[in-house]
């Protein structure tokens, strides 16, 4: 890998640091509040060790093939610290056995046949001594309504929270979704109505819903003045030509 590519990843994480420190700090809030998660489903294992060298420690992937290849590939490396990958896109059935065991947190559940699906997947892992707990997961929800989206609506999830809380083989740690892209006014009122629908659920059904992952590299810092626990960034992260000011 290129000195001066590593270089520009080490460089790029201060300034994104920095600005998320000024967007949490317009919201009264800090850094230990929240995660980033670095998008690395478009780029190779080796763009991952530098980016691990610049301090991250936590990387997202959105297909299962994938986050099989890169854990596999820096499994047992004694010169790297600790590090997750969460699985952040669409999670087809036949893929949750390749994802159970080595996505930390699964941000995608975006139906409840899903969620019944990752709980009835994991319960046969953790039953045969193959998995050690259950499975961390987001619920997707399409709160802009765009039809591209996928993802419970609001009302869906509202009807289906009660079961969903009792699926034994899953712990819901919170909710997920994605802004519209270009309109900063816009996903601001997306993120709001996530963590507004969240401080409902937990209200309405007595559980506790921490993370809330919204905001990517266009919109992150809007994010996390509305609440964000984790911020998802890919190109603001791995490629050199995305602007950041």
């Amino acid at each position: 890998m290129d000195e001066g590519y590593r270089d520009s990843i080490r460089a790029r994480r201060e300034l994104i640091v920095a600005r998320m420190a000024d967007a949490l700090g317009r919201a009264g809030r800090s850094l230990d509040e929240v995660q980033l998660v670095a998008v690395s489903k478009t780029v190779g294992v080796d763009e991952v060790r530098a980016a691990i060298a610049a301090g991250y420690r936590v990387f997202g992937e959105n297909r299962p093939q994938e986050l099989v290849r890169k854990t596999a590939a820096l499994a047992g490396d004694p010169d790297l610290p600790a590090v997750r990958f969460d699985m952040i896109g669409n999670l087809q059935t036949n893929k949750i056995n390749a994802v159970l065991g080595r996505a930390s947190l699964i941000h995608s559940i975006g139906s409840l046949h899903l969620a019944q699906a990752v709980s009835s997947r994991a319960r046969r892992r953790i039953d045969a001594g193959e998995l050690d707990a259950s499975a961390d997961v987001l619920i997707e929800v399409n709160v802009s309504g765009e039809e591209s989206k996928s993802g419970f609506a609001p009302a869906e999830v509202r009807a289906a929270m009660g079961e969903l809380m009792e699926l034994s083989g899953i712990r819901v740690r919170g909710l997920m979704t994605m802004a519209p892209r270009g309109d900063q006014d816009i996903a601001r009122r997306t993120f709001r109505g996530l963590r507004e629908l969240r401080d409902e659920l937990e209200r309405d059904h007595g559980v506790a819903l921490p993370e809330l992952s919204c905001g990517m590299s266009e919109d992150f810092e809007v994010a996390l003045e509305e609440g964000s626990t984790i911020v998802r960034l890919g190109r603001v992260v791995f490629d050199p030509s995305f602007a950041l000011q």
